[in-house]
């Protein structure tokens, strides 16, 4: 098993920056690709971006392109996600989730190959 526990969430005014992390633990040799989604209120979850745990490619929707940034921290098993110039439409639950090897391609932003999932974190943006 893994677990992942999102932090960083929060409320900030259009334009501003956030930075999430996803600290996991347990059987984290097991991952390959870990991923941040996001589901806003009515809507379905959609991928943001992903990062292969091994290479370090990385992966961006076209809507948040140019503006976030995937990393990781190998040593401390951590992901994180700097997010800039927010705007109201980035305003959703962020999830941190992983993959595990052989269960799906990490640049496909395909729901059903994440097989553990965070309990996610607030990310709220006014105008």
């Amino acid at each position: 098993q893994v677990q992942l526990v999102e932090s960083g969430g929060g409320s900030v005014q259009a334009g501003g920056s956030l930075r999430l992390s996803c600290a996991a633990s347990g059987y984290t040799y097991t991952t390959y690709c870990m991923g941040w989604f996001r589901q806003a209120p009515g809507k379905g979850r959609e991928g943001v971006a992903s990062i292969n745990r091994g290479g370090g490619s990385t992966y961006y929707a076209d809507s948040v392109k140019g503006r976030f940034t995937i990393s990781q921290d190998k040593a401390k098993n951590a992901v994180y996600l700097q997010m800039n110039s927010l705007k109201p439409e980035d305003t959703a639950m962020y999830y941190c989730a992983a993959i595990v090897w052989g269960g799906g391609y990490c640049d496909q932003f395909n729901v059903y190959n994440y097989k553990y999932w965070g309990q996610g974190t607030q990310v709220t943006v006014s105008s």
